[in-house]
């Protein structure tokens, strides 16, 4: 073989390696909250990334049983897993991408309400470790999960031999960079606090968090939202109707879960450092994401709608 055909091959394995786009699966409680839907389409729209999996989890919470709202929804018969589930599919069906799998999560958490690591079998666990379990050995999962982390730990629970085939990036708890003091006291959090807890017991589990705290300076203003979104483009339509329709007296809103899905887009414009785990926990630290930059990630997220 000649030299030159060799150094060609060895080009284009180098170069197949360096196109491979990262595998992304997004888990949301879509119906939640608004910040959800601009989280979704956000990655959606983003080039450089493979998104493999849309899936929908519940966010069942203890106002549901004693409120008759819940944002803007009448708590009688709210099944909060299928109002995620609805969302989902409105996204992916508007913007022509119903090809990518978006399995149902659990409805509910795992466990029992005074603990445990029962795993709630779904369709989006079995999906996690179906994928996670095809990837070549010099492949990852990227898993961002922006509300319960049921279905992902159910997974793991369901199947630990795909710990070390993923990564997860959550939204949720708080901790004070000053104190290194954690709460769990949060409401992703709340909703699942077993399988928070079962997460952060794992040794060798790949598991970044964004408190609370770091995403907060995230803010979108209300009439500049409704200004640059357009009603003639669907999609856009669908995140201003969001806004109208869930929260119309907010001036401003935190993107919360658009504050993650940026951070882990765009590194650049985020820090992460390792901490302390909660004492309680079987692990001595995880990652978490400590600072942001909010202007960056807010002027990013309007280019990449209009493209």
């Amino acid at each position: 073989m000649k030299i030159s055909t060799i150094f060609f091959l060895v080009f284009l394995m180098n170069f197949q390696l360096f196109a491979q786009k990262q595998k992304v699966w997004l888990d949301s409680d879509t119906g939640n909250e608004m910040d959800d839907l601009y989280a979704i389409v956000r990655l959606l729209k983003e080039p450089s990334v493979d998104v493999v999996g849309l899936s929908s989890t519940h966010f069942n919470n203890p106002d549901l049983l004693v409120f008759e709202k819940w944002n803007a929804y009448d708590t009688k018969g709210l099944n909060t897993l299928e109002d995620s589930q609805r969302l989902n599919e409105l996204i992916l069906n508007t913007m022509g991408l119903s090809h990518i799998p978006h399995p149902k999560g659990a409805d509910r958490q795992i466990g029992r309400a005074w603990g445990g690591q029962e795993p709630r079998d779904s369709p989006a666990a079995l999906a996690i470790i179906a994928l996670a379990n095809s990837l070549p050995e010099n492949e990852k999962l990227d898993i961002l999960t922006l509300g319960a982390l049921t279905n992902v730990a159910s997974a793991i629970i369901l199947d630990p031999e795909i710990i070390p085939k993923i990564r997860i990036y959550a939204l949720g708890a708080k901790y004070n960079q000053s104190s290194r003091a954690w709460s769990k006291n949060e409401f992703n959090i709340r909703n699942d606090l077993n399988a928070f807890d079962y997460l952060l017991d794992l040794s060798g589990l790949d598991f970044t968090i964004m408190p609370l705290e770091t995403a907060l300076p995230l803010k979108f203003d209300r009439d500049e939202t409704f200004k640059k979104t357009d009603d003639n483009i669907p999609i856009e339509k669908i995140l201003a109707d969001r806004w109208r329709e869930q929260n119309p007296q907010d001036k401003t809103r935190v993107m919360w879960d658009l504050a993650l899905v940026q951070a882990y887009l765009l590194p650049q414009y985020s820090e992460t450092i390792l901490v302390n785990s909660p004492p309680e926990s079987k692990t001595f630290t995880v990652k978490i994401f400590s600072k942001i930059d909010s202007k960056a990630m807010m002027e990013d997220f309007w280019v990449v709608l209009k493209k």
